[in-house]
């Protein structure tokens, strides 16, 4: 019998094994975030710690109820269920970690009673639901090819295998949860020892037949292989989130906290170009000595000039193309897709991180930036500023406001603009005005009619 081989040794190989494999994933996932966390914060400074009410609102309505989603209502569903059952699935890791830890077997279940394996079929549910939604985005991504998905820079290369791993790799986790509770359940019938009794499995139960042929030392060496693998995936991927969109699990709530509380579309004026114009007007307002330092650039040049929050958008990115999709410059013909923007704004960034780190933690010119060699100049030309991209965004990202900056970069720093926009500046700073008429003559209309 089983009850009789003398497992010791090997259940205290199991803890140290397992304690070591913790530790080091929580290592390298501190580290990992702290990276990126490092990264964002080479932007400018922001404030946007006003109006906290507010902000906690948007918390719990785009991140948590994904209130944007639900404008394509069986999408957000699928979605839903896929973000918020893994979420709550996973809430069974704090009892794999204490009985890794422990070395014990199911720590809640003499605790909790009866309530035990009422969560246990409420994760089963989720864990099943999970996966169907995650075979369906599959095939939406690779089967019927939703346009938005598998366009632009998601129709090869690494965008388009990240999309498709991350699906297969859930799949696989719910899978494992469910095949290591329906051989648990076997071993419990069987009476043997270390597997604590509980009430039948919802979901789970219907795949007992499987194993029900097996020998108790092959189902165990089974449920302890799926136990390993469910943990050791979970590790896995709390990793592969810095290394993929999907780490928008995490930033999703950050950056819908600190989302911009104006009105939709509103722009925001660089305080440097309104004083040049107070101090033009107004001459006796101009600073004097070490106060009338110049702004040191106009617009943003590269990722160090944009603002924080710029950067925390590029990383909060899911890549579901929803901005694309809408943007009328793209929907007729134009290079420009906000999604790109908002990859090429995280590749650079991560460029210039990995940058820091091998020089010692100071940025080394290497020759690039973000104006011209990852965003083109027709790209940013082709924006209307009509802000749809920023209204569909489900995680209040705005591409807009990245274009903005990099585009009064190549125009004030390089005098970098069509011909037409420079008659329109002249006319502006000559006439105070679009038009090419002098201020003394601008009500002359009314007199001729």
């Amino acid at each position: 019998m089983l009850s009789d081989l003398n497992l010791w040794p090997m259940q205290i190989a199991q803890q140290i094994l397992f304690i070591l494999l913790s530790g080091f994933s929580i290592w390298f996932f501190t580290k990992n975030i702290k990276r990126i966390r490092r990264n964002i914060f080479l932007g400018r400074a922001e404030d946007l710690n006003d109006n906290s009410s507010t902000r906690w609102k948007n918390v719990v309505m785009l991140a948590l109820g994904q209130k944007k989603m639900f404008k394509k209502p069986i999408v957000a569903i699928l979605h839903l269920v896929v973000y918020a059952g893994f979420i709550i699935i996973n809430v069974e890791i704090l009892e794999i970690i204490l009985d890794g830890i422990t070395g014990k077997h199911r720590l809640f279940a003499s605790a909790l009673g009866p309530v035990y394996s009422y969560l246990i079929n409420f994760f089963e549910i989720l864990a099943l639901l999970v996966l169907i939604a995650c075979v369906i985005f599959l095939i939406r991504r690779n089967i019927t090819k939703v346009p938005r998905l598998v366009t632009g820079q998601l129709s090869s290369g690494w965008p388009k295998k990240d999309g498709n791993l991350i699906l297969i790799f859930e799949i696989i986790l719910m899978g494992l949860f469910l095949k290591m509770n329906a051989a648990d359940s076997v071993l419990q019938g069987r009476g043997v020892e270390h597997y604590v009794q509980t009430d039948p499995f919802l979901i789970s139960q219907f795949l007992i037949p499987v194993f029900e042929n097996f020998g108790d030392g092959m189902l165990v060496f089974l449920e302890r292989s799926y136990w390993w693998l469910h943990i050791a995936g979970i590790f896995f991927f709390m990793n592969y989130l810095a290394y993929s969109k999907h780490l928008h699990v995490i930033l999703a709530f950050p950056n819908a906290y600190y989302s911009p509380l104006d009105a939709p579309g509103k722009m925001k004026n660089m305080e440097a170009i309104q004083n040049e114009i107070k101090y033009m007007m107004q001459p006796e307002l101009a600073p004097t000595g070490a106060d009338a330092t110049p702004p040191s650039r106009f617009g943003a040049k590269d990722v160090q000039d944009l603002s924080w929050k710029n950067l925390l958008d590029a990383y909060a990115c899911t890549e579901c193309g929803r901005c694309t999709a809408a943007c009328p410059a793209s929907q007729t013909g134009k290079k420009l897709s906000p999604r790109k923007i908002m990859m090429d704004t995280r590749d650079r960034l991560e460029a210039v991180g990995k940058n820091i780190d091998e020089n010692g933690g100071e940025f080394v010119d290497d020759g690039k930036s973000l104006a011209k060699d990852f965003i083109t100049v027709e790209e940013l030309r082709a924006c209307t500023t009509c802000n749809a991209c920023v209204e569909e965004c489900p995680v209040s990202i705005s591409p807009l406001s990245i274009i903005d900056q990099v585009r009064r970069y190549l125009v004030m720093e390089e005098s970098n603009s069509p011909q037409e926009w420079n008659l329109m500046f002249g006319n502006i700073e000559n006439n105070m005005a679009p038009w090419k008429f002098s201020p003394d003559d601008r009500d002359a209309w009314i007199q001729d009619s």
